[in-house]
């Protein structure tokens, strides 16, 4: 049987990450307009300690204001960093969350790739992968027992009661970001759906799940219920967002070739219109973007997509919203979107066939 694209959920990524402390209140207008528009979620990314430039580091409080705001709208991390915290605590701050928004948190979850971080805490960077999986089994234990203990040896403590219990049962939906075979093994273990990345894109990550999936005898519902993400230029002509897309692609490449510099390595090869169609964006048209978003799912099998309507910082806010409208307007009407999350025990009911 095909998939059935028309069941698929529309996110937003991207926001706050354009390295100014920007404006807050100017962040909430556009959150409770996507609520109103009818996107699924807003995902929110975990850095620390850049004083002038990321202004949510704990990106937990955001969900929280973010929530109250909203009557619809689904929250997720993207990631948080699950050796940088205590797993009791952790467990405990996203049920109530979960409890507080009546069940419309995403937790997506990962080892972390700021080596500095983990130095700052005095947090031994070779532990990462240890403390990830033991964190994770932590995690599951207290929302769905009624009492956990551990022996460590990380986070070794006496028998505890962790609450409120979630709402989402048997705990909110949980997405793993990795590109390993361990971590992707992880996620397969447990049936949970990854969060694909872009810059490199999700080429890299499926084969790997795929076959992690096969080992674990799994079916396909991971897969389906994995988030892709791209750059999306909606425009009410194709001209005029191509035009966008390639002065985006122009700042992507010199964005790129400033980072290998400032690495010492030699700069990567440009990206063209064609290359940024193929792997990185929708752009066009609301008809052609339509086609596109068809075209991602059939090729890739999976049926969640967050959209980067700033590109990171790299488009503004102004016209990110515009994009962002048109396209809730053009768009996710020839869709069967839905804000429910796939979580494991209803994923083949609600992923593609």
């Amino acid at each position: 049987m095909g998939i059935d694209t028309t069941r698929l959920r529309f996110d937003l990524a991207g926001f706050a990450r354009d390295g100014t402390l920007g404006d807050h209140a100017a962040l909430m207008r556009l959150v409770m307009r996507a609520d109103a528009l009818g996107y699924g979620g807003i995902w929110f990314n975990e850095f620390h300690f850049h004083r002038g430039t990321l202004p949510y580091p704990h990106t937990l409080l955001l969900g929280a204001e973010i929530l109250g705001r909203t009557e619809r709208l689904r929250f997720g991390t993207s990631i948080l960093v699950l050796p940088l915290h205590h797993p009791l605590m952790l467990a405990e701050q996203i049920a109530q969350l979960d409890y507080q928004s009546g069940g419309r948190i995403d937790v997506g979850i990962g080892r972390g790739t700021e080596p500095a971080t983990f130095d700052t805490l005095g947090i031994d960077r070779d532990s990462a992968r240890q403390r990830f999986a033991e964190a994770l089994e932590i995690m599951l234990r207290a929302w769905t027992r009624d009492r956990v203990a551990s022996t460590g040896p990380t986070w070794p403590f006496p028998e505890t009661e962790v609450g409120p219990p979630p709402v989402q049962r048997p705990h909110p939906p949980i997405y793993v970001a990795g590109v390993s075979e361990e971590t992707v093994d992880i996620a397969a273990r447990h049936g949970f759906p990854l969060l694909l990345s872009l810059e490199p894109n999700e080429a890299r990550q499926i084969p790997v799940f795929r076959d992690a999936l096969r080992r674990a005898g799994a079916g396909p519902a991971p897969m389906a219920a994995s988030s892709l993400s791209r750059y999306v230029l909606t425009a009410p002509t194709r001209d005029a967002a191509e035009a966008r897309l390639d002065a985006l692609t122009d700042r992507l490449n010199a964005r790129r070739a400033s980072r290998a510099l400032a690495r010492g390595l030699p700069p990567p090869c440009a990206r063209d219109r064609a290359e940024m169609l193929r792997d990185y964006a929708i752009a066009g048209a609301p008809e052609d973007c339509r086609r596109q978003v068809e075209a991602l799912i059939a090729r890739t099998g999976c049926c969640n997509l967050r959209c980067l309507f700033d590109a990171n910082g790299l488009i503004p806010l102004a016209e990110a919203e515009a994009a962002m409208t048109l396209f809730a307007q053009e768009v996710l009407p020839t869709f069967d979107t839905f804000a429910m999350p796939p979580v494991p025990e209803f994923s083949l009911k609600r992923t593609c066939p």
